[in-house]
């Protein structure tokens, strides 16, 4: 049984932090994994950020309600259920990615949590656990999947590196030449075209 992983945020959905960047006008906040390997250090400058603009969780939701899946996300999502098993593997958070899930026809989606205090500033994020996207492709890879994974973003390579083939989508140049071992979608009729050719490949060494 073959089973496909995508990140959530610049391969399904925009980067929602990017797109709460420009509604408040805080370029600090474009900051994501593309450019901040280190997940910790990046969410604690974030949330550095949101505290010195008094700025809460209601605020950046406003934001995700307006927002909505990429252009093509859901018909290139849906085919692709129709032939694999798919999981959403994101460093984002329940409480940022449920509304978009419900545009997306409900993937199953492994992400973390974030805590909030009375009222509704932003305190703590939770982890389901470190190098979450890694561990989850091992522990499918256990129960026998032969796994494909597809991401854009430095958070994605270890994922990439674990699964039998990765795949970068869209990426930026730099993800492009620090891993050039990854072949590159710059597109979703292009990334199918990987996953299928990934799946034949796969299935040949079985």
């Amino acid at each position: 049984m073959q089973l496909v992983c995508l990140d959530l945020e610049g391969v399904l959905i925009p980067e929602i932090w990017i797109e709460f960047a420009q509604r408040t006008g805080i370029r600090e906040l474009r900051r994501t994994t593309r450019d901040e390997p280190d997940y910790d250090k990046l969410m604690a400058y974030r949330l550095n950020l949101l505290k010195t603009h008094q700025l809460g969780l209601p605020d950046i939701q406003k934001v995700i309600a307006d927002m909505g899946p990429m252009t093509g996300a859901k018909d290139f999502l849906d085919a692709l259920r129709r032939d694999f098993q798919v999981v959403i593997l994101s460093d984002t958070f329940y409480e940022f990615a449920m509304p978009l899930m419900g545009q997306l026809g409900m993937p199953t989606l492994f992400c973390h949590k974030l805590e909030t205090d009375a009222t509704g500033f932003l305190v703590n994020y939770h982890l389901r656990m470190p190098n979450q996207k890694k561990e989850a492709v091992q522990r499918f890879k256990e129960l026998r999947f032969q796994v494909i994974a597809a991401g854009d973003s430095y958070n994605d390579t270890a994922m990439l590196m674990e699964a039998h083939a990765g795949i970068l989508f869209h990426p930026p140049q730099n993800v492009i030449d620090e891993f050039p071992q990854f072949p590159v979608a710059m597109n979703y009729a292009a990334l199918r075209a990987e996953i299928d050719s990934a799946a034949t490949r796969i299935a040949s060494l079985t």
